[in-house]
């Protein structure tokens, strides 16, 4: 071993169990440096210290070694069970050193809520096991908009999140959408549970990309209705037959006749990476996605191909029976496993030599190389901007170097009530929405907007002080290089007596006032005036957009309970299901007052001492 190792890392080394499994390299404060999977746990990640005997990891890595302070790790049965674990480890950390999905969020899927009686389809980008079908990923919003409008021009399903049971009626008359034919009214009983969860499984179908079998499927039902005389139905049957064949004809490729399989084309341009996604079901060509990769760092492309696949496929609603890609990959026979145990059924993956399937393949691999090249040029026009509107707001305002995270803070109220305070962050000039924060004031009665400001600035300054180094809490608020502060001098100079009175007097802050978007310093005389074409003006700007808008949106939604509560909400042992069987019964709390225990009780889950409960606090 390295003589530069700690005894508590030369210790975990020692001890790394010869079995399958994913591994964690830690820094110092915890962070995760790189994932990784092993079929030898220990022999893999001894490979690290131990590069005489084997082939150096990739660069990339190798810098990160001096980093490494700590080994995690977690077994598995299988090497698939490895791969699949990765993956959803590399989406949650992040890691700095790893081959990643280039978004920052989740990719949208299509969701089919099979568990409901009567189920929704929607849009998501959480795969929770609720037994809904999903279907995706998408490689945008606009993806998935463009094939729920498809199948909700052909499918009139329900759209609303209203809870509605078999054999119950749960609205007395239906909504606009039923009455122009874009749903099959379930809330009135126009259509039965059988009815509505067939029509359920064609979108499955259509979704898949078996269209031939909805449309077989479709008219068959259509000759059924002219048989009887129900031409009506038949016309409408008919008109969607002709849609799905429209469609299919769009889609259809002779090559491939019959044929479930993805092609995946590869173009890259230093550290960045994107793969062109042909998803073909049936012969049919269901989606054109374009996925980007980034931190390739001196890592081949066949390391880049794998960590997409591994990444994808992990989550992948569907997996068909041929997946071909543009070179033979190192780790092949694993990827094959981790396919077939997401299929279900045996996967090949081939690297298509000639005919159809190479003109395909690099048809897709000039697919990816345009788009890619598109992206760059978009993402350094942005990146030029950015940093240069943070390198004219420090000048601006005597900071020493570009504030690279910027925090800014907005305070929303009516006439006192409901008052919120939002903490929006922004890292490199762009929005880090999953770090926003809010805070309902509790201290501060009336309208007061400075004390609202110290309110909401002592709470989370508080948490970023007694986070111990490296832990989860102190990564979660870790201090910003800029506090802005949406108000003028006032606001500033108090956001300003808190920090000092938390010991961060050497944190920067300002105040950006609305009237005139002046930019004040604490205990100044004079505001900081920024040119009407500033970059740096149109970044705080932003910032103070962002921030008003999520105080906002808050403070509508506490003053939006506040407004629709009744007294059903405070009702004794009344949780949401019991209250809506009791609004169904009796409709208003007028009528309720002046029923009967009896009568409470023969609510369904209503029972007679709950009932008797209800009915003392009705009087009280």
């Amino acid at each position: 071993m390295t003589p530069g190792l700690t005894p508590a890392l030369r210790a975990t080394l020692a001890n790394l169990p010869d079995r399958p499994g994913v591994y964690l390299l830690k820094d110092a404060r915890g962070r995760v440096l790189y994932v990784g999977k092993a079929q030898s746990l220990r022999n893999r990640v001894r490979q690290y210290w131990q590069q005489s005997r084997g082939a150096a990891p990739p660069l990339r890595i190798e810098s990160a070694m001096d980093r490494v302070a700590d080994v995690d790790y977690t077994l598995t049965d299988t090497v698939s069970e490895a791969l699949l674990l990765e993956a959803t480890l590399i989406k949650r950390f992040q890691p700095r050193f790893n081959v990643r999905l280039k978004d920052d969020k989740s990719y949208p899927f299509i969701k089919v809520t099979l568990g409901d009686d009567f189920p929704r389809i929607e849009r998501t980008r959480k795969l929770p096991a609720d037994g809904s079908r999903y279907f995706g990923p998408y490689a945008s919003a606009s993806s998935v908009d463009e094939a729920m409008n498809l199948i909700r021009r052909l499918f009139p399903f329900r759209t609303c999140t209203i809870e509605i049971k078999e054999g119950v009626r749960a609205l007395p008359r239906p909504c606009l959408l039923y009455h122009i034919k874009r749903c099959q009214g379930p809330c009135i009983e126009a259509i039965g549970k059988a009815g509505y969860r067939a029509d359920i499984d064609q979108v499955m179908l259509f979704l898949e990309g078996r269209q031939e079998q909805v449309a077989k499927a479709l008219g068959r039902e259509m000759e059924s209705a002219s048989e009887r005389l129900d031409f009506e139905r038949a016309a409408a049957l008919r008109d969607k037959v002709r849609s799905i064949e429209r469609t299919m004809e769009s889609q259809k490729m002779a090559a491939f006749a019959g044929t479930d399989q993805d092609v995946l084309g590869f173009a890259r341009a230093g550290g960045e990476a994107a793969v062109q996604l042909f998803a073909i079901r049936d012969g049919k060509t269901i989606s054109r996605d374009v996925f980007l990769l980034e931190n390739l760092g001196d890592g081949t492309d066949e390391e880049a191909i794998s960590a997409f696949i591994k990444q994808y496929y992990a989550t992948a609603g569907s997996v068909p029976a041929r997946v071909l890609v543009g070179r033979s990959l190192p780790d092949a026979a694993d990827l094959v496993l981790l396919l077939e145990e997401r299929r279900g059924r045996r996967v090949v993956l081939s690297v298509p030599q000639r005919g159809e399937g190479r003109k395909l393949m690099e048809l897709a691999a000039r697919n990816a190389a345009d788009t890619l090249g598109r992206e760059q040029a978009r993402w350094l026009a942005d990146q030029g901007k950015t940093l240069a509107a943070l390198e004219e707001l420090a000048a601006s305002i005597g900071l020493a170097a570009p504030p690279m995270r910027i925090e800014c803070y907005d305070i929303s109220t009516i006439q006192g009530t409901n008052t919120v305070g939002s903490m929006v962050v922004f890292e490199e000039g762009r929005p880090r929405s999953g770090e926003y924060r809010r805070f309902r004031i509790r201290t501060v009665e009336g309208t007061d907007d400075f004390a609202s400001h110290r309110e909401v600035l002592r709470r989370r300054f508080r948490r970023a002080l007694a986070g111990e180094e490296g832990s989860a809490e102190e990564l979660r608020w870790r201090l910003p290089d800029l506090v802005v502060i949406d108000g003028g001098l006032g606001q500033a100079n108090a956001a300003r007596g808190v920090l000092d009175e938390l010991g961060l007097a050497d944190m920067p802050i300002v105040g950006l006032a609305k009237e005139r978007e002046e930019l004040w310093l604490p205990g100044s005389g004079a505001p900081i005036v920024l040119p009407g074409t500033s970059q740096a003006l149109y970044l705080v700007q932003r910032l103070r957009d962002e921030a008003h808008r999520f105080a906002v949106t808050y403070h509508r939604k506490l003053r939006a309970k506040a407004q629709t509560r009744s007294v059903f909400d405070d009702l004794p042992g009344v949780g949401p299901a019991r209250k809506r069987a009791l609004l169904r019964v009796f409709g208003s709390v007028k009528l309720m007052r002046g029923a009967t225990v009896e009568q409470i009780a023969s609510v369904p889950g209503i029972s007679q001492g709950l009932a008797a409960r209800i009915r003392d606090h009705l009087d009280a």
